[in-house]
């Protein structure tokens, strides 16, 4: 489970950067890797395999698509930092697929409410263990997404 970024500061490193960061030239909708989300939401959530990233820096980056049920296609390319708890959306793309940056994006706790819902639901099925992203590969995460979504039940 994702503890609140609160109870966790105590243990962070005061020295961690960021890395420098920017969306993907193109995300894909045909392969997407489905987010079990509750069923009362109407959009399909699902990731786009070839857009995740483990980095260096302990943030784990990849882009999130949003399909409505009239075909509108919504995108963001965001970074989970596991550690914190925490949920950064870089930048945003609609129909069209070009990125708009974030102006001055910031880091916020990862919850069960809009709009980091998808976020957490992602850590909880595969994207963090438990409090890190070290150690855990973009195909150990993609191969617990798949199980996650199989198993049809929400971690």
């Amino acid at each position: 489970m994702i503890a609140p970024a609160y109870a966790q500061l105590a243990d962070l490193d005061p020295d961690w950067k960021e890395l420098e960061t920017k969306p993907p030239a193109t995300f894909r909708t045909d392969k997407l890797v489905p987010i079990e989300m509750p069923r009362y939401l109407t959009v399909k959530l699902g990731l786009d395999p070839d857009s995740l990233t483990v980095s260096s820096d302990g943030i784990v980056r990849y882009v999130v698509v949003a399909v409505s049920g009239s075909g509108n296609i919504n995108a963001a390319y965001e970074g989970i930092w596991c550690r914190a708890g925490e949920v950064k959306t870089y930048a945003r793309a609609g129909n069209d697929g070009q990125w708009d940056p974030v102006p001055d994006p910031q880091w916020k706790a990862l919850n069960a409410s809009q709009p980091s819902m998808h976020a957490l639901a992602l850590a909880r099925q595969g994207v963090c263990n438990g409090r890190s992203a070290s150690g855990v590969s973009r195909q150990d995460i993609l191969r617990k997404l798949k199980q996650s979504v199989s198993d049809g039940v929400q971690r």
